[in-house]
């Protein structure tokens, strides 16, 4: 954008969608049937469709995403207004109230000079407001795996727990690929016991996590950039099989590690 727009011009675009949420839910036949639940499943659609807009890089994308995020919190906020437990007015100020509460080196005379110490002092604050008996209580039940696992790390740091060095963590990623290396990398004829080695498994990702935050490294982010890769060269490789005449399933593995690398050059 060339020309940002003014605080004047802000205000006006949300009063605009304010009123066009307003006219397609009083004549919208699809509008007038939806209810918290039914926009539930789409509001978690489009925040994966963000996602993937931040991943290719793409700020159109990740604009059009972001208006399509904004619909959905104000077609919340109209449906909350219509059954009476809260508006835009009550819902945007309940928000601007609890960023005042937990930015008291902003607001309040407390003392943080670097970002860790104002995240260390967000969770203590946000844990005294929720009275959460469990740190961990915050954590939703339904996030994905990895990126709870790295929201249950940083929470339990937000109270000290936490190693104190990076090559700390290393060396229990290692332990724990150690461990299962040793217990479960067994001839192909041998059986394993299938719930100790997935509950091993799971110690050996929770480890890299770990290292993964102690770097600052996402790691969802990091595992979905290799997805996108394995994908592009995959295709690649089934693309330049069947210019080739040539059908995947009846090549052998060196056959396709030959387009496999050639993938990789591009």
């Amino acid at each position: 954008m060339s020309n940002l727009s003014t605080r004047a011009d802000q205000l006006a675009a949300f009063d605009r969608l304010l009123t066009i949420m307003d006219e397609l839910r009083a004549q919208c036949p699809w509008d007038k049937k939806q209810t918290t639940e039914s926009l539930r499943h789409l509001t978690i659609e489009e925040t994966f469709e963000l996602s993937d807009a931040i991943l290719d890089g793409n700020p159109d994308e990740v604009k059009k995403e972001l208006g399509d995020l904004l619909l959905h919190i104000v077609f919340y906020a109209k449906i909350g207004s219509e059954e009476g437990t809260f508006d835009v007015t009550t819902m945007i100020n309940s928000l601007c109230e609890k960023l005042i509460r937990r930015h008291p080196h902003i607001y309040g005379d407390t003392e943080a000079n670097d970002a860790e110490t104002v995240s260390q002092n967000w969770e203590k604050i946000k844990l005294k407001e929720k009275g959460n008996v469990s740190v961990l209580g915050g954590v939703p039940r339904s996030l994905p795996a990895v990126i709870k696992a790295m929201r249950i790390q940083e929470k339990a740091r937000g109270v000290g727990f936490d190693w104190e060095e990076k090559s700390q963590v290393w060396e229990k990623v290692e332990e724990e690929m150690q461990e299962f290396k040793a217990e479960f990398n067994v001839a192909e004829n041998e059986d394993i016991d299938r719930e100790k080695a997935t509950a091993e498994f799971g110690d050996m990702l929770f480890s890299l996590i770990n290292y993964a935050r102690f770097i600052e490294i996402d790691p969802e982010e990091a595992l979905e950039r290799t997805n996108l890769k394995f994908i592009k060269r995959f295709q690649y490789l089934e693309n330049a099989a069947k210019t080739a005449g040539k059908n995947l399933s009846e090549m052998t593995l060196a056959e396709m590690d030959v387009y496999w690398n050639e993938a990789k050059k591009q």
